[in-house]
């Protein structure tokens, strides 16, 4: 027998059937790194790898998954850096996976992290001159499909 009242039990497993974003969400962190962004892990040189907005991400070693990440989408948020006001309250934003952290071409603002932005997408969410490396909520997306 439950102890729960059937109406609470409803309700709940309503919500999440509704609402399964706020329960999908993962705790990591995020560093940043500068051009040159290409070649990558991914694609190598082809450029239309690159979305427009410049939103894009390295995968670190714990969502790289042997390259199967590439292409997919990561919506993310700046939760707290270790200088304050680093993060920029309220953003939100969508990043295409397009390379390895581990192969970058470039040098990443700090090591070991769920995911290494790209410079815009970094500015997008906090304040990169600020912050080496920020915490962030990260859940990941559907495959990206530039429009």
């Amino acid at each position: 027998m439950s102890i729960l009242p059937l109406s609470f039990s409803f309700s709940f497993s309503l919500f999440l059937i509704l609402f399964p974003s706020v329960c999908l969400a993962d705790i990591g962190t995020a560093a940043w790194y500068a051009p040159p962004y290409s070649p990558t892990a991914c694609s190598g040189s082809d450029a239309s790898q690159f979305p427009s907005s410049s939103l894009f991400a390295a995968a670190g070693e714990g969502i790289w998954d042997n390259g199967a990440a590439c292409g997919r989408q990561y919506k993310l948020r700046c939760l707290s850096a270790v200088a304050a006001g680093s993060c920029k309250p309220d953003e939100t934003i969508e990043v295409k996976i397009v390379d390895y952290g581990r192969s970058l071409v470039s040098p990443r603002s700090a090591a070991g992290t769920t995911i290494v932005l790209s410079q815009t997408a970094f500015e997008a969410v906090a304040n990169w001159t600020a912050s080496r490396s920020i915490n962030i909520e990260i859940q990941q997306g559907l495959n990206y499909e530039e429009q």
